[in-house]
């Protein structure tokens, strides 16, 4: 698998995801140990269905409706945990370069599907 400047972004996104989704669920819980610990778990929980559903190495590959829903899933409670964190214009930006890196890679996925 070659990798390019978009697989670099798209690791970067994917860390940023769960770290937005951590961050709203700790500001959501109030902080302190309940917001350490809805972090925790809400961040596992992106990572454990990012990586068993929409990885590139995914141990359930889905058709693409799937893999979408996955990653809007995923990439939208990393966006909307920065802006409930008080973040609104790095959620912005990072919903941005989501949304543009998520539809180059699905293309790519698609046509190296259809070339097989």
């Amino acid at each position: 698998m070659r990798v390019g400047p978009n697989e670099v972004l798209r690791l970067v996104l994917e860390l940023a995801a769960l770290l937005g989704a951590g961050l709203g669920a700790s500001a959501i819980a109030g902080g302190g140990w309940p917001g350490i610990l809805a972090g925790l778990v809400v961040a596992a929980v992106a990572a454990l269905l990012w990586g068993l559903f929409r990885s590139p190495r995914a141990r359930f590959p889905l058709p693409w409706p799937g893999r979408l829903l996955v990653e809007v899933a995923v990439m939208g409670a990393g966006a909307i945990g920065f802006a409930v964190a008080g973040q609104p214009v790095v959620a912005i930006v990072f919903g941005v370069l989501a949304v543009g890196s998520g539809s180059v890679n699905l293309v790519r996925e698609e046509r190296r599907a259809r070339d097989r």
